[in-house]
């Protein structure tokens, strides 16, 4: 049985790492039905944009400091996601605060790449190195990342998939930043999106359950 297309949109605020590994993933045909149809940055000049660009993907700049509040940018991404007939929108390195009108525009349906293994190392200033300062300082053994689904609480939605990286004695927060996201966000996050695409995700209770394909 054929699935319909799905058209996601991938919100950037940097480099764009994860956008990269999604964008790869669907030229090897990783995604399934899911096609990358939009890309959103928070600022202007970001190489996210670059990589979009070049792959022929549209983008959009949606500038926060463009608006007077966290309730009138939300409500400008959320019509812009409709107006593009998003499917599924993926948070990749989008540092900007959004409030519950996206999420409940669409409901289970946002996905975001957390660089550990939540619920360690998670919520409300845990992001980017700070992540992975704090796992180093608490000597954990293993750490990694998570897909989950995006909730008005920051780090509690649903999880998706998680995959573990061992620690290394002699790591750092920047040589345990890039071995997690080179052996772990850049697998799992292709993965989740394809199994939403192939409508493969079911939530309940606030448990993910994956059917079998």
């Amino acid at each position: 049985m054929s699935v319909e297309l799905k058209r996601i949109a991938v919100l950037v605020s940097g480099g764009g790492t994860n956008l990269q590994a999604l964008i790869d993933a669907k030229q090897r045909g990783e995604l399934g039905p899911g096609i990358i149809s939009l890309v959103i940055a928070s600022k202007p000049d970001v190489y996210a944009l670059e990589r979009a660009k070049r792959h022929g993907i549209p983008s959009q700049v949606l500038p926060r400091k463009s608006y007077d509040s966290i309730a009138a940018y939300s409500k400008a991404l959320a019509d812009t996601l409709e107006a593009a007939e998003i499917d599924l929108v993926v948070l990749a390195g989008f540092l900007t605060i959004i409030d519950e009108q996206v999420y409940e525009r669409f409901p289970n349906r946002i996905l975001n790449v957390h660089p550990a293994l939540i619920p360690s190392f998670c919520g409300k200033g845990y992001y980017g190195l700070h992540v992975h300062e704090a796992a180093l300082a608490k000597g954990v053994k293993v750490s990694g990342a998570t897909v989950h689904i995006v909730t008005p609480e920051c780090d509690a939605g649903p999880i998706v998939l998680q995959k573990a990286v061992n620690v290394r004695q002699d790591d750092t927060p920047q040589t345990l930043q890039k071995r997690i996201m080179e052996e772990a966000e850049w697998k799992i996050l292709p993965e989740a999106v394809r199994l939403f695409c192939e409508n493969r995700l079911t939530v309940e209770n606030n448990i993910v359950y994956i059917k079998e394909n």
